[in-house]
């Protein structure tokens, strides 16, 4: 039986942490969102951004999850500094300075990371600055959102907007736990490279990840 180890009020309701053997799982309004069991497509969304990048690239994280995307960015040669992006500030906390620490060796300390406690979506509306890599990972996938306000995200004004965050060459990289054909399509009118990989999972179908390209 899972134990609780903290509840926290969120902007979106109800957040859990809570162990359930070797595993931490964070629970949202009673529903599952993130765990540490298996991070490859987490870490697979930064490494494989970083991969068609120079090195020195300036990287944006939308989504901390349980810091298995920053932990892989941060170890990645291409990599001069990571901007994160988190609307809870209980997970930033737990991934700061609680259970889930230990999941990344304490990536929030690194000196090239800034963390921004924010919801991603307007943020990203104001945001001045531009960025040789968005890897987002927010929702469940782009027909799965975790809220309703980050549906526009994947709309055709959505990846339009995001690609106008990207330097040239940048690379937009997106997390799915399914396949979204009618978001490929979009992308590929917006991106003159674009790559779909699915990474397998226990117990159910794979991940899908989307790297798109200046």
């Amino acid at each position: 039986m899972a134990e609780v180890l903290e509840v926290a009020r969120g902007r979106a309701g109800e957040l859990v942490l809570r162990r359930d053997g070797a595993a931490l799982e964070v629970i949202e309004n009673g529903v599952f969102l993130m765990d540490t069991r298996n991070g490859d497509s987490e870490r697979l969304l930064a490494t494989g951004a970083l991969d068609l990048l120079a090195p020195g690239a300036r990287v944006l994280i939308g989504g901390l999850g349980v810091g298995f995307s920053l932990r892989a960015a941060l170890d990645h040669v291409n990599t001069g500094s990571v901007v994160v992006v988190e609307r809870e500030p209980a997970v930033i906390a737990w991934n700061r300075t609680g259970p889930l620490r230990s999941v990344h060796g304490s990536a929030l300390a690194d000196p090239r990371v800034e963390v921004v406690e924010a919801d991603l979506v307007p943020w990203l509306r104001e945001c001045p600055s531009s960025f040789d890599a968005l890897c987002l990972d927010i929702d469940n996938g782009p027909e799965w959102t975790v809220t309703s306000g980050n549906a526009g995200l994947y709309t055709e004004s959505g990846v339009d907007g995001l690609t106008r965050l990207l330097r040239p060459g940048g690379v937009l990289a997106v997390w799915s736990a399914a396949a979204v054909p009618a978001f490929t399509r979009r992308l590929r009118a917006h991106f003159a490279d674009v790559r779909e990989a699915a990474v397998p999972v226990p117990r159910r179908g794979p991940d899908v990840l989307w790297f798109a390209r200046v």
